[in-house]
């Protein structure tokens, strides 16, 4: 008998299945499959819940060389794919990563630079799900003869947020010198200007640099491209280029006085205060934009301090005001719903399904100041090919009052260094370069992109993905090699399958917080205080383990129906083969097996219901279903290009 999944019921006679191929097996660990970089969050959070916090970090690192980074800031893809959420809430799995970085990480290391690495180096291994971004691929990469070794060839890197952070650790650990350059004096990019204090803090991004730095990138703060260095002495002073410089500019509003006294870009105005700027702001803030960084400039705002300096005595008066205005409506919002709660709980007042048609000013001594925007009402977001498409009630206005306009309504790239004539770079506009999605190569050979600019704001996690991404592809130009993947799977039965007790009934643990008085006491007190130990495993015991599966043997199966009967989510159906939509894979796999339809039951499987409670194995008197471990190593196979 083949293995199946129920997907729906068709002319409610006839199933729709998929056997199950390698493919199937891969996609049920859904956390990983979801991950840009493919982390194995399953095998973390599965080593949390058994007290191996060491094996925690180790397979959260492997990856990624920004985890403990991660830990507080990814948008956590692999959480909106979690199982556990189609039955309650996902796995904390974002907050389960701080745990172990917090534990084994640089998070903790006095010395990350020069202590992180060679830990990792006695401590690689193969684990138990391990893709192509794994550490170990890197480190077997220095000791394969099968691949033509780089010479240390110099490498330009235009830009230090994830993606060229992620670019220059995978390049320096195959062997080539890798040189970031950083337009601002800090580095980390958009992670340092962009990530309040409150969020990410200053000292963890310093420690996960270091590390990096420590292989032997070389970094340049405060070299703009364009300005300090042309991008012509850059080709003929490196090998390749990977421009990875993010979209740092904020985007302005097409409307009357957008360039009134007191409006200001939103990521300008974050950039500022992370470089200890200081930035005049009225008492009555409105920030414009209704995603997460708009709730990054609204929350920044309100841990601002001002001071009326008009007295003797310096009095501290605060902003007492912050209105935030979008045009989505709170169920459209694209800002994650704990930005919105938080955001809430400190005193962000909300405008749903507003647009703004004017800043609002007064003149004095022939300048424009604002004092208010006018808004009407957004009637339509999006239009029914889900395309950005807003229309307005314009007898429906509305005015709110302000000293201060922020907007976040978006970011660009600043791409001025580029002579697309001059430099033989295709582009689509001028903040668009022209690129190959799977390997980031543009039209100039030799010149790469990575991140934001490669595919538009998405979250670090990609960028992450794009800079490992653009270090192969250096690889591929330079050697004319492919670093091509080759997997093998296996799966080993289970004995003695146990689970926690009542895991099934567990509810998500809430991440703990520090209350909205303490977080606005200090522009750095973290608004997350992260999992204790016991927290941590008592979260991490709620993951389904889906790595664990249950495999059907046909030989010895009776059909007497005791697992379907068994099944405390209902998951399992015994049905005759005329029950099922024919498809290519099935009669593929009835004439491989040279098995006559009309003698065949099959048992459908719904994936989304399994919990892997094992009671259908148990069950079964014939032992023709096991609970089985699912493992595969995904290794690094050279090619000719």
């Amino acid at each position: 008998m083949s293995r199946w999944k129920q997907a729906r019921t068709v002319d409610q006679q006839r199933y729709k299945i998929r056997v199950a191929d390698p493919g199937y097996w891969r996609e049920q660990i859904k956390c990983q499959y979801a991950c840009p970089v493919h982390t194995d969050a399953r095998g973390y959070v599965r080593a949390i819940a058994a007290g191996d916090y060491e094996k925690a970090y180790l397979i959260a690192r492997g990856p990624n060389p920004l985890a403990s980074l991660c830990g507080r800031i990814c948008g956590a893809p692999c959480e909106a794919a979690c199982r556990r959420g189609a039955i309650d809430e996902p796995i904390s799995i974002r907050a389960l990563k701080r745990f172990a970085c917090e534990k084994f990480g640089s998070d903790v290391r006095s010395d990350a630079g020069s202590e992180l690495f060679p830990y990792l180096e006695s401590k690689n291994e193969t684990r138990q799900c391990d893709d192509i971004d794994e550490l170990s691929h890197l480190l077997a990469f220095l000791v394969n003869a099968d691949f033509p070794k780089p010479e240390g060839e110099r490498i330009a890197i235009i830009g230090s947020g994830p993606a060229g952070l992620a670019a220059g650790h995978d390049l320096a650990l195959m062997g080539f010198r890798p040189t970031i350059f950083e337009m601002d004096p800090q580095p980390a990019g958009m992670l340092y200007t962009g990530v309040p204090g409150y969020r990410l803090p200053r000292e963890l991004i310093r420690a996960e640099v270091k590390v990096i730095q420590s292989l032997g990138v070389d970094l340049r703060c405060s070299t703009q491209v364009g300005k300090d260095i042309s991008f012509t002495e850059l080709r003929r002073e490196f090998a390749a280029i990977i421009i990875a410089c993010g979209a740092k500019r904020s985007r302005l509003l097409p409307i009357p006085n957008a360039d009134a006294i007191g409006v200001i870009g939103g990521v300008d105005f974050l950039r500022d205060v992370s470089l200890g700027k200081k930035v005049e702001l009225g008492q009555r803030v409105i920030v414009i934009g209704g995603g997460n960084v708009a709730y990054d400039v609204a929350r920044t705002v309100l841990r601002q301090e001002e001071y009326d300096v008009s007295r003797t005595a310096a009095r501290m008066i605060g902003v007492r005001q912050v209105n935030l205005v979008c045009l989505e409506s709170l169920e459209e919002m694209p800002a994650d719903t704990v930005e919105i709660l938080e955001g809430q709980e400190e005193g962000v007042t909300r405008h749903n399904s507003w647009g703004p048609r004017e800043v609002l000013v007064h003149e004095k001594d022939g300048q424009k100041f604002v004092r208010g925007v006018k808004f009407a009402r957004c009637t339509r977001v999006y239009d029914e090919n889900k395309r950005f498409a807003p229309k307005f009630e314009e007898s429906l206005t509305t005015e709110i009052e302000g000293d201060t306009v922020l907007l976040s309504v978006g970011q660009a790239a600043d791409l001025s260094f580029i002579d697309p004539q001059r430099d033989g770079i295709e582009m689509r506009s001028p903040q668009q370069i022209v690129n190959d999605p799977e390997t980031g190569t543009t039209s100039a050979p030799g010149i790469l992109i990575a991140g934001d600019i490669a595919y538009g704001p998405r979250l670090m996690i990609h960028a992450i993905a794009s800079g490992k991404q653009a270090a192969r592809s250096v690889y591929r130009f330079l050697r004319g090699r492919e670093i091509a993947p080759e997997e093998v799977q296996f799966h080993f039965p289970i004995e003695h399958y146990h689970r926690e007790k009542h895991y099934e009934r567990r509810s998500r643990l809430h991440i703990p917080t520090l209350s909205p008085e303490a977080r606005l006491k200090s522009p750095t007190a973290l608004v997350e205080t992260g999992y204790n130990e016991e927290q941590a495993r008592a979260e991490a015991g709620r993951c389904l383990d889906c790595g664990i599966n249950t495999i059907f043997d046909g030989e010895r199966c009776i059909l007497c129906g005791g697992c379907v009967d068994v099944c405390p989510t209902v998951c399992l159906k015994l049905v005759s083969f005329d029950r099922l939509a024919v498809s290519p894979e099935l009669e593929t796999a009835t004439r491989e097996l040279d098995l006559n339809p009309s003698d065949l039951s099959a048992i459908l499987k719904d994936e989304e219901r399994c919990i892997r409670c094992g009671l259908c194995a148990e069950r079964c008197p014939t032992t023709a279903i096991t609970m089985e471990q699912f493992s595969f190593a995904k290794e690094w196979k050279p090619c000719p290009v």
